[in-house]
């Protein structure tokens, strides 16, 4: 699989269930700019069959390499950061874990049910990265308890393995060429903005400046039959500084995209 094809599979599902995402890069196109994406982002659990140790490779398989290693200790996450060896204009990818070990127990024991309902041998193709729920839905008092103790346990356990969120390189835009345009073309439009920490989250300074949307939502019927509105995923926008090196900074910040991360927040 070559990574646009792996890139395409993964929109069509993303916008599946995040049709602000398409209307948003119309918008972008109907001021004349070409849509670039700077990176995508997914998450997953720790200790089971689609750890990112068991998911690494399909990336190595398409091409990427691993060249980044985050920590967040209070959403309990660790994550790394992959780039294309050869393509240099190909998306960046930012994976991450719930080290579940790390919540109660008995959050650990809801996880633990889903977990126990994935094959071993999951993890086969790339195409693994739009798989979504590979488990029966959790109870919504189950999704309950663990959005109490982890937003992201929450959205993983009913939205699984697929593309969290898409985000537009704000460096390759013409006509709104900083994160101040975009974001005021967006709240023109009536788009919610995440305003964890501000809308922009980082700063020319720190060489990354980044902000996003609120995840759409959707209707979901759990296990036992109730319905609920919850959120799926959202779009980013970001953009990049020159260091004093000369070059383009193209990793990630913590303190980033830990916000980043409470865009799918229900609450």
């Amino acid at each position: 699989m070559t990574p646009t094809d792996f890139f395409t599979s993964l929109w069509d599902h993303y916008t599946a269930v995040t049709p602000q995402a398409h209307r948003i890069q119309q918008l972008f196109k109907h001021h004349g700019e070409d849509v670039l994406n700077d990176h995508v982002a997914f998450r997953t659990f720790n200790h089971s069959p689609i750890s990112l140790e068991k998911l690494e490779p399909q990336l190595e398989a398409i091409g990427y390499k691993a060249y980044g290693a985050f920590r967040f200790e209070s959403k309990h996450l660790k994550a790394r950061c992959y780039k294309h060896q050869t393509e240099i204009d190909a998306p960046k990818i930012f994976l991450s874990e719930l080290l579940v070990e790390e919540l109660p127990a008995h959050c650990q024991e809801i996880i633990g049910k889903l977990v126990a309902q994935i094959p071993d041998d999951a993890v086969q193709t790339p195409a693994i990265f739009w798989a979504g729920q590979l488990w029966q839905s959790p109870t919504q008092e189950e999704y309950l308890v663990l959005a109490e103790y982890s937003e992201y346990a929450a959205w993983l356990s009913t939205m699984g393995l697929q593309a969290n969120h898409f985000t537009v390189s704000i460096n390759h835009l013409k006509t709104l060429p900083t994160i101040e345009d975009v974001n005021s073309l967006l709240l023109n439009e009536g788009y919610a903005l995440n305003q964890v920490g501000g809308l922009i989250k980082g700063t020319p300074e720190l060489f990354l400046e980044q902000s996003s949307t609120m995840a759409d939502k959707i209707d979901y019927t759990f296990s036992d039959g109730k319905k609920k509105t919850i959120p799926s995923c959202f779009y980013e926008f970001a953009r990049r500084h020159v260091m004093p090196d000369g070059q383009l900074f193209d990793s990630f910040i913590e303190g980033n995209a830990d916000k980043i991360f409470d865009s799918t927040n229900a609450k």
